[in-house]
């Protein structure tokens, strides 16, 4: 494979100034560069000599950054572009990114962050890969819901780009699988995909687990511990449930989006990233921002390229084929025969509301699977999870004290969810963390008889 220094740096910018410092950075990074002032002057080189990246001012007279990139695309000139955008024109260039821009820089930036993602865009160009191979990475996701077959569609667009992903969804829509499909047809399919659940891993151990640390950076750091930045490398991280992160380590995470290095507890310099940011959540992320426990800034960050996974209850048309891939893929792990469904069977998963959503399907479906004798699912071998109201999640035979009845309330809901704490804790109406605090009392109480 070439290397990234053997293509030309196209930079475009009608400010002398910012023209002349890009230039040298560049230069001194040890890129080829060549610099213009108006947009068809940059499209005139483009037709000529192809360049291996492009960065283009977005404000600019004449033709502007996001009509020269229209233009580009016109001529199908696949050529990765980073916009130079002042705090004014963000929305501007977030929506261009939307449309298949590679990154966006916002003024002033630093020669790091500059190099960093001229870096990444260069190796985007020239990295490929057999399309046997791509095709063999390809992982379908069974539907034939219009929402979902253009959010697939959407999927495919985006994953060619190196557009931060933000995939929002109520839990069990399938947002995981969604990420490794994005991850899978993309250029990065070959490296690694990554992924951590936020709200699973203890506020305390979240930082060192998503960072790393070096040998000696506190009491016990007998090694160097590489976090997962650093084990994405040239990957895909997936920060599942972002919502649930501490708005102190909001800020360290938006620094390592923002300027593409990741600073070790304890290391001497920072440490240069090639990464894709993927992150899902089941709430609404911008709820979050206004209620002041998620940062505003981090947000717009994640939020480059949104996509909404529909629930299933809006899926109506995919119940039938999920529950029949769902009862293939059941009766091959039980070697059973292939199972039917009844009609009845059919008309009671297409009426339900199915709270949990493809999970509770699988579930459902696995179990009719055990139950079923006859080749055919039928109503009575359809076992539900208790129907309970949200604020309503436990039994109702709670006796003893305040403490007792509490215990018995989050570890009935722990069961009911199958120890899913992100979706205990909503149920519950309270956070990850007051949920975790209070799993961690229990274990330290004497009378504690369960494990979670």
């Amino acid at each position: 494979m070439p290397d990234v220094y053997d293509k030309m740096v196209l930079v475009l910018d009608d400010d002398p100034g910012v023209r002349l410092a890009v230039f040298e950075t560049l230069k001194q990074a040890g890129y080829s560069v060549s610099a213009v002032s108006d947009a068809d002057n940059a499209l005139a080189l483009c037709k000529e000599n192809p360049p291996g990246v492009i960065i283009s001012d977005v404000r600019m007279p004449g033709k502007t950054g996001l009509e020269f990139f229209e233009a580009l695309t016109d001529l199908k000139l696949n050529i990765p572009v980073i916009l130079i955008s002042g705090h004014g024109t963000i929305d501007s260039a977030v929506e261009a990114m939307r449309g298949g821009v590679f990154d966006y820089l916002v003024k002033p930036f630093s020669p790091s962050s500059l190099i960093s993602a001229v870096h990444r865009a260069m190796k985007s160009s020239l990295f490929s890969y057999p399309p046997a191979q791509k095709d063999e990475l390809k992982k379908p996701i069974a539907t034939q819901d219009p929402a979902m077959l253009k959010l697939l569609k959407l999927a495919e667009v985006v994953a060619a780009s190196q557009a931060t992903i933000l995939i929002e969804g109520e839990s069990g829509t399938g947002k995981e699988l969604f990420a490794r499909l994005i991850h899978h047809q993309s250029p990065r399919a070959i490296h690694p995909f990554i992924a951590i659940n936020c709200a699973a891993v203890p506020e305390g151990l979240l930082e060192s687990e998503l960072f790393g640390y070096e040998k000696g950076a506190f009491t016990g750091a007998l090694s160097r511990k590489t976090g997962k930045f650093e084990q994405a490398h040239s990957g895909t991280l997936l920060l599942d449930e972002v919502g649930e992160m501490p708005l102190a380590l909001q800020a360290k995470l938006l620094r390592v989006i923002q300027e593409r290095e990741v600073d070790l507890l304890g290391g001497r310099a920072p440490v240069a990233l090639d990464i894709r940011v993927i992150a899902t959540t089941n709430r609404s992320l911008w709820e979050e921002v206004k209620a002041g426990r998620f940062r505003e800034d981090l947000y717009y960050r994640l939020n480059v390229f949104p996509l909404r996974l529909p629930p299933l209850r809006n899926r109506i048309t995919d119940i039938p084929l999920l529950s029949n891939y769902f009862l293939r893929r059941g009766s091959a792990k039980y070697q059973k025969p292939v199972l039917q469904l009844s009609p009845e069977t059919l008309s009671i998963l297409t009426s339900r509301k199915w709270q949990g959503n493809v999970r509770e399907l699988e579930n459902v479906m696995e179990r009719a699977v055990l139950l079923s004798e006859n080749g055919v699912i039928l109503p009575q071998h359809l076992m539900f999870d208790e129907e309970k109201s949200e604020n309503q999640p436990c039994s109702s035979n709670l006796t003893g004290t305040v403490w007792e009845a509490e215990r018995t309330l989050i570890f009935e809901t722990l069961e009911k969810t199958k120890a899913n704490r992100t979706h205990a804790a909503k149920l519950l109406g309270i956070s990850i963390r007051t949920l975790r605090n209070k799993l961690n009392e229990y274990r330290d109480r004497p009378n504690e008889v369960k494990e979670i």
